[in-house]
């Protein structure tokens, strides 16, 4: 793996979780109404982190294998419950923590293989 496939890798992660807490907090904006400026920006912006996601996804699945790729993807679940915790104050409950760990476990699991 080159440095620009790292970086592509990373940016598609980075993307598709930015894209998934600016939904979420867009989502939450939406009780004042969905024309208010606040609400508009947060639901474009996620949904343009997303589509740089799908596109970047599609584009490194031409290079490397799905088993490749999704442990990277996996990570998201993990890092998404991390992040919605510290700037969504989302509570990280017992069953969540541990289906966390089950699911860094498989990552590395699958990534050995």
């Amino acid at each position: 793996m080159t440095a620009v496939s790292a970086a592509l890798i990373l940016t598609s992660l980075v993307a598709f979780i930015a894209g998934q807490l600016l939904l979420k907090r867009g989502m939450e904006a939406t009780h004042h109404g969905w024309r208010q400026p606040q609400c508009l920006w947060l639901l474009t912006t996620g949904i343009g982190a997303m589509a740089v996601s799908f596109f970047l996804t599609v584009g490194l699945l031409q290079r490397f294998d799905l088993s490749y790729l999704y442990p990277f993807q996996g990570l998201s679940v993990i890092i998404l419950a991390a992040l919605g915790a510290i700037t969504l104050r989302e509570k990280i409950t017992l069953p969540l923590a541990i289906g966390s760990l089950l699911i860094s476990a498989g990552v590395v699991l699958v990534s050995l293989s």
